[in-house]
């Protein structure tokens, strides 16, 4: 840790907001494919 280095300034709270954000939605977008993938195909696949 350098001297004048403040690990919780303001630009990087907001950056591991961001990324944890991101992650959330990276999740919840796994989900909702996988969650499609079961059900039925999609309309896009069955005229293919």
């Amino acid at each position: 840790m350098g001297r004048f280095d403040s690990r919780n300034s303001e630009k990087m709270t907001r950056r591991r907001g961001q990324q944890k954000k991101k992650e959330r939605l990276a999740r919840r977008a796994e989900a909702a494919k996988a969650s499609r993938k079961t059900t039925k195909p999609s309309k896009k696949a069955s005229k293919a």
